[in-house]
């Protein structure tokens, strides 16, 4: 399982994944099925968001399906942002994914 912060046109999300990586495409088009279609990812501690979730982050994670799974745990952007430092997140990963640009 893994928890990501997605920062989306109206505001950061939580959410909580059984794919293996936040930069796995199967992610991204659950993502857009949900309206989500431009956005950037950081992983977060699944431990943090387990003991700051408590009964909510074990009713939404025992719904998660052992593969290919989206949950969104909190929307609330404002606490969202807030609750973890910048230190802390892991990434960013992109979607869609930056062009690589080669200079001459």
């Amino acid at each position: 399982m893994k928890a990501a912060m997605i920062m989306t046109g109206t505001g950061p999300i939580l959410i909580l994944t059984s794919f293996d990586s936040i930069e796995h495409p199967g992610l991204a088009e659950k993502l857009e099925t949900r309206g989500i279609n431009r956005f950037i990812a950081y992983e977060v501690s699944v431990e943090k968001v387990m003991k700051m979730y408590g009964m909510r982050f074990s009713i939404i994670s025992g719904d998660l399906s052992q593969t290919d799974d989206l949950r969104i745990l909190d929307i609330d952007g404002h606490s969202v942002f807030n609750k973890f430092s910048l230190e802390e997140l892991t990434g960013p990963v992109y979607y869609p994914p930056r062009p690589v640009v080669f200079k001459a």
